[in-house]
């Protein structure tokens, strides 16, 4: 009995990693959609890998900043942090478009009507002030505790400076000093990444439970009835993938192939799509970068925990996809000038609702208010919500990791010449077997 395990497990690991999680992927979705709601029964398995996941998110937001200050002046942290944000609201700006124009192309809605009792309370996006005060936390420690990812990530940025000012001024006991913590949190940092090696072995059995779940509660009637919205957004979005990361971030400015940037970050996209949130993936996001991407840690470090918070190419494509269906749920067609209304609205809203709960909710809701259409179709589309998340999320994770390449690129962090870049699979072989 014990050889028949051993030889079980043997050959269950030598199975590429990425293989056993696209078998797990496909498996959940097709198990979902058969067995339908009977098999929420599982549905513990998938949410003791989200939790595995956000377990490690905070420590590394914090070991990783702090370890990427020692390497990255204020200087070069003004000049990447402006091409971060940059290149986030343009990409941003360019997937609302690109949402727009499917939308248009293939008018979901305009067969349905909406229910008289599909209302709901829109929830309030904060104010300007607002916004800017929660940056800041009260209580750094309640920060973590709590999970809140924009102002932790604040925090280390303010520490991990404050660490490099002192190293330069400072006595040489002092300096001493600086130096132990910047070794013990990059020791620390090394120490989560061999962790979420670990959570990514047991995730196999997460992501066939969690899509499992997603499927079984929507049920083929949803994907029937909401097809044509379900279509339109899934065309978007490969359509941004493809055009945007993979041949003008890609392959124009990295001079790469569009395929090496998927590569790259499929175990990410897979684990994005089954989690549904950006902030579960980030330690996996994080180990592309610096593993298969070869991004310098300096970058990834500070790029990918505000892209996880800020960045929401996903999200914001969903406004102009749902904005259209919400116009033709009442009879209604939007204007040129009331669809540029959605780009500026959704632009300024992906970064003033950034970590806010339900963010995505609240920027639908900013949108349909800003055009006069009824909040209903917020509950409307709630029964394949999951789904229509689950590409959204899948985007965002692409968006993070390839403006981190590009701004790798722009400031000669990252290697072109290994990892995923080069021709040869053998790396990329060897690393999934040794997950």
């Amino acid at each position: 009995m014990g050889n028949m395990i051993k030889r079980f497990f043997s050959g269950y690991f030598a199975i590429p990693f990425i293989q056993r999680m696209g078998i797990a992927f496909i498996l959940g979705i097709v198990v979902g959609l058969i067995v339908g709601e009977p098999i929420t029964v599982i549905e513990p398995l998938g949410d003791l890998f989200l939790r595995l996941l956000m377990m490690v998110v905070i420590p590394i937001i914090i070991f990783t900043l702090i370890t990427a200050m020692k390497k990255l002046t204020p200087s070069q942290l003004g000049r990447v942090g402006g091409q971060t944000l940059g290149l986030y609201i343009l990409t941003t700006a360019i997937a609302i478009i690109i949402g727009l124009t499917l939308a248009n192309v293939f008018n979901p809605g305009s067969g349905l009507s909406l229910p008289e009792d599909a209302e709901m309370d829109p929830e309030k996006a904060p104010s300007i002030i607002d916004v800017f005060l929660n940056l800041v936390p009260e209580n750094v420690f309640e920060a973590m505790a709590n999970a809140e990812v924009l102002q932790v990530l604040v925090f280390a940025i303010i520490f991990g400076i404050a660490l490099a000012f002192v190293r330069e001024s400072a006595s040489e006991e002092i300096k001493k000093g600086v130096d132990m913590i910047f070794s013990i949190t990059e020791t620390a940092a090394e120490a989560m990444f061999k962790i979420v090696r670990g959570v990514m072995e047991y995730g196999v059995i997460g992501v066939f439970a969690l899509l499992a779940v997603t499927f079984g509660e929507a049920g083929p009637e949803a994907l029937y009835e909401f097809g044509i919205l379900i279509a339109a957004f899934v065309a978007a979005v490969l359509i941004h993938m493809i055009l945007i990361y993979g041949v003008v971030l890609n392959g124009i400015i990295l001079k790469k192939s569009p395929i090496k940037i998927l590569k790259g970050s499929k175990e990410a996209l897979l684990a994005a799509f089954a989690t549904r949130s950006s902030a579960s993936v980030l330690p996996i996001s994080m180990r592309a970068a610096d593993e298969s991407l070869k991004v310098d840690e300096k970058i990834y470090s500070f790029t990918l925990p505000l892209g996880a918070t800020i960045n929401m190419d996903g999200t914001a494509m969903y406004q102009g996809v749902a904005a259209i269906f919400a116009a033709n749920l009442v009879g209604e067609t939007l204007t040129m000038a009331e669809q540029l209304t959605i780009v500026t609205t959704t632009v300024l809203a992906s970064i003033g609702t950034a970590g806010v709960p339900g963010s995505g909710l609240i920027m639908l809701s900013m949108v349909l208010t800003q055009l006069g259409l009824p909040l209903g179709v917020v509950a409307f589309v709630a029964g394949v919500d999951p789904i229509l998340d689950a590409f959204r999320t899948m985007n965002n994770i692409a968006g993070d990791l390839s403006v981190t390449s590009v701004v790798g690129k722009l400031n000669n962090s990252i290697d072109l010449e290994s990892g995923v870049w080069t021709d040869s699979e053998k790396n990329q072989s060897s690393k999934s077997k040794d997950i």
